[in-house]
């Protein structure tokens, strides 16, 4: 479905870390769906090389490119005072467990402070419609079985309880004025890559996110994958965690910019597909789709970490009739081919059309 404004033109999006893993495939999907997309980035976790890439995959120019932090409030209002945006997508966070741990201040920080300042920036241009990226983290240690969005949320880290703390700013601030549309989306684990292979997850440094770590162990980048405990109450005794397509999670964010005209306030919806893999359970599945023996050592639990969460995602499925369609095979498959086709990342060499997969 094409959503357009009142005089039949596409309607503007803006999207806050358009450069990012989800947020440059969101930026397809949106593209593809007839939106105009307004990207602001600060490159802090993300690369400018990725937004030619999704012009090529969309056959479409993104509206416009800006490089700055969210925080800067005046550079911000500049963007919206030159763009006629209808609603927002706010992927842009600092977003790893481990380091929020060491850096709990800028971590509140970014996504505290961004998240104000955007909501400031929006308002004052009379912009009132949020889709707003949040984080199953937010449950923290809630024990095992799927979660639903009734759970309290329980951080055990500085990243989850940022996320639970703009949660509480976004749902206090719908319940005061009510032109606001906020649409929350507490997302599990999203991983895998475009289907091309020229989008996929290249954190900077160190990846702190499982599947990356994998892949780059699996195509000689690293020598051997870090577990994180081998002692948790799980089967295998790794954590264990529900992952879900990148392209699922994108697609059910374009379908929530659809649903904003629903209702005014805060809803929050999981998603998720339901279904728990151990960090073994991955790696063998890595293993499979590349051919590839990933070598892993078992070292001491992370900071923060939970032995268990997978989403109760039926809350989304009811209301819009939306389930994911991907499986983890499909995300080992679409990230090897990403990071076979980018050994390097996006620092490197471009991929070559038609190499071999």
């Amino acid at each position: 479905m094409h959503t357009r404004d009142a005089n039949g033109s596409p309607s503007t999006v803006l999207v806050t870390g358009g450069a990012g893993f989800i947020g440059s495939h969101a930026c397809v999907e949106l593209l593809d769906h007839g939106y105009e997309v307004i990207v602001v980035d600060d490159y802090s976790n993300s690369c400018p090389r990725v937004l030619p890439r999704v012009e090529r995959i969309a056959g479409r120019f993104v509206g416009a490119v800006y490089e700055l932090d969210i925080r800067d409030r005046r550079a911000l209002s500049a963007v919206f005072a030159r763009h006629p945006v209808d609603a927002v997508v706010h992927f842009a966070a600092h977003k790893a467990v481990g380091e929020s741990a060491r850096m709990p201040v800028a971590y509140y920080d970014t996504n505290v402070g961004g998240t104000t300042a955007l909501l400031h920036a929006m308002h004052e241009h009379g912009v009132h419609r949020l889709v707003f990226s949040s984080s199953c983290s937010v449950y923290g240690d809630a024990g095992e079985g799927p979660l639903d969005e009734a759970v309290p949320h329980r951080p055990t880290n500085p990243y989850a309880a940022s996320k639970s703390l703009c949660e509480r700013i976004l749902a206090d601030v719908c319940r005061h004025d009510p032109r606001w549309s906020v649409l929350c989306l507490r997302y599990f684990n999203p991983a895998g890559a475009h289907p091309s292979g020229l989008l996929g997850e290249d954190p900077h440094g160190t990846p702190d996110n499982l599947f990356p770590y994998v892949a780059q162990v699996a195509v000689g980048r690293r020598q051997r994958l870090r577990v994180f405990g081998g002692d948790w109450p799980t089967p295998d005794g790794t954590a264990i965690r529900d992952y879900l397509h990148v392209m699922d999670t994108v697609e059910a964010h374009r379908i929530a910019l659809d649903h904003l005209a629903d209702a005014t306030g805060f809803t929050v919806f999981n998603l998720g597909r339901g279904h728990g893999s151990s960090v073994l359970d991955v790696v063998a599945a890595f293993e499979e789709a590349s051919g590839i023996t990933v070598p892993h050592k078992i070292t001491g639990r992370r900071t923060g970490d939970v032995a268990e969460l997978v989403a109760d995602a039926g809350a989304v499925a009811r209301a819009w009739g939306w389930r994911p369609s991907r499986d983890l095979a499909d995300m080992c498959r679409d990230a090897w081919r990403f990071q076979q086709l980018n050994p390097h990342g996006y620092q490197g060499s471009s991929p070559q059309p038609g190499a071999k997969e």
